[in-house]
């Protein structure tokens, strides 16, 4: 077998992922025995090593206690739909998004309040310390897990007020725009940004995912005249779920 000039384990782990993506190892098969790879490739068992360790860490393949490594069930993605503004029909951007997907969504959330860290008081435009209400939200698909939120809203905006709580109150659930104009605060604008990155433990924990995978973070802020008035982590493993805008033409 004629390889390139990469490493040679990188050559081993690109061989056997072809095979994977192909079907010549289909889900469940056994992959190869460290013996065996280092017999067909003409390496070294530290070579075939490292070529499982780099297909352990994409996903591919995964180790069961006592009997090898096999080849992982590969989810086929689904949809995450992001559309901007939504209609004020008393319902957020997830459980809108969610029926006009035929999703079965549910959610939960928890709302606190702490002291704004550094970053988080950079993206809303205010102090370090300064109070925030944070609620975190673990959204489901027919039970399954499939995204994590994390907000943050300036109490200096929406405390003492009947939002100040996002779950609660007469606007509880409501999406960020109507909530805030029921305290006269008018949202124009809103921003996304997406970037990827290997999960945190306790992400991962609450998704369902295996360590080393890669999750999507999706970091939002909405505006009001220039204003920041809640900025946002959402968190979705990259291997169940594609996001797919829906961007109006002006």
């Amino acid at each position: 077998m004629t390889f390139g000039e990469q490493p040679a384990y990188l050559r081993v782990a690109s061989d056997l992922r072809e095979k994977i993506v192909n079907g010549s190892l289909p889900p469940h098969t056994r992959l190869p025995s460290q013996a065996r790879i280092r017999e067909e490739y003409g390496v070294s068992d530290t070579v075939a090593l490292e070529a499982r360790k780099v297909l352990m860490a994409e996903g591919l393949v995964e180790g069961r206690s006592g009997s090898g490594t096999y080849v992982r069930e590969r989810p086929v993605p689904r949809r995450i739909a992001r559309s901007g503004f939504r209609p004020e029909s008393g319902a957020g951007p997830f459980r809108q998004e969610q029926t006009a997907e035929g999703a079965r969504g549910t959610w939960e959330s928890r709302s606190e309040q702490e002291a704004a860290p550094p970053e988080i008081a950079e993206r809303l435009g205010i102090e370090p310390g300064d109070r925030v209400m944070r609620t975190r939200y673990v959204f489901r698909d027919a039970g399954e897990p499939m995204m994590l939120s994390t907000s943050w809203e300036a109490l200096a905006i929406t405390g003492r007020t009947p939002v100040m709580l996002p779950e609660e109150g007469p606007l509880g659930g409501c999406g960020v725009v109507e909530r805030m104009a029921a305290i006269d605060v008018v949202v124009d604008n809103v921003a996304e940004q997406v970037g990827a990155r290997p999960g945190l433990a306790e992400e991962l924990l609450a998704l369902g995912g295996v360590p080393g995978h890669v999750v999507m973070v999706i970091e939002r802020t909405y505006y009001a005249s220039g204003r920041p008035v809640e900025t946002a982590d959402v968190v979705v493993p990259a291997d169940r779920y594609r996001i797919a805008y829906h961007l109006p033409v002006r």
